[in-house]
């Protein structure tokens, strides 16, 4: 009779237990949620802010702006949908890649740009333009360089286009849109990218800092971390939770 007593006593303990140990991780999960939620929510509604007070007639201004406020629209939409911790987090990406994009668009302004942002996931190892650069492809002439001019208007925060690091800067044209490649396609894009960036078609210095060349050479950590899992092409931010633009949420 008592074996059988303490038993039950044992068994309450494990069930209890058990039951202690799910609240416990129910409650953290929960936590987790709500502080990503606000994460998100707080770049979102700054970008929303930013948006706001920022006006201008040039070229690089508006273009700024306007990928800005797609991104506001995006990370609008996948705060809406969002029911998981990850899904917060690619909000929250989203709207800082929009702020970048404000960042820029100061920049043209003559403005102060302002505090520094979180690095994006996406532009890991893309380094950036420090040299303006032009090159001829299919009969086009592309420019691109580490400040905005009449010649390029086409802010992009750095990133991966079809496995390549691209480098954050100023273009002529948004290649990495597809449907803009020289009006080629991917194979447009990819001229592009290899006569703007290649060392055989650039300075020795390859024209941006070593930041690219790193993440270059690094290409099969990042693929794995950011291009086919959970931000990349393949994962939640480019097909999964929420694809729809150029790279995923936007043009990531």
């Amino acid at each position: 009779m008592s074996r059988f007593i303490w038993f039950l006593l044992l068994l309450v303990l494990l069930v209890g237990g058990l039951l202690w140990w799910r609240q416990q991780s129910a409650a953290r999960q929960a936590r987790e949620l709500a502080d990503a939620r606000a994460e998100a929510s707080r770049w979102y509604e700054r970008l929303g802010g930013q948006l706001m007070n920022l006006h201008g007639d040039a070229p690089a201004v508006r273009q700024a702006l306007a990928d800005a406020g797609e991104r506001y629209t995006a990370a609008g939409s996948q705060l809406e949908q969002a029911r998981s911790t990850r899904q917060y987090e690619l909000a929250r990406e989203t709207a800082l890649e929009g702020l970048a994009y404000v960042r820029a668009a100061r920049v043209a302004l003559g403005l102060d740009p302002g505090p520094d942002l979180p690095p994006l996931a996406a532009a890991q190892g893309a380094g950036a333009l420090t040299k303006p650069r032009e090159v001829q492809v299919q009969g086009e002439t592309f420019r691109a360089g580490p400040q905005p001019g009449a010649a390029t208007p086409y802010y992009y925060p750095g990133g991966r286009w079809q496995g390549r690091p691209v480098p954050a800067g100023w273009y002529s044209t948004p290649w990495w849109k597809t449907g803009l490649a020289a009006g080629a396609g991917v194979l447009g894009g990819m001229l592009i990218a290899d006569a703007l960036f290649s060392p055989a078609f650039a300075d020795p210095g390859y024209g941006f800092d070593a930041g690219y060349q790193e993440g270059f050479s690094d290409g099969a950590d990042f693929g794995g971390d950011y291009a086919g899992g959970d931000l990349g092409g393949g994962g939640d931010f480019g097909g999964g939770d929420f694809g729809g633009g150029d790279f995923g949420g936007g043009d990531f």
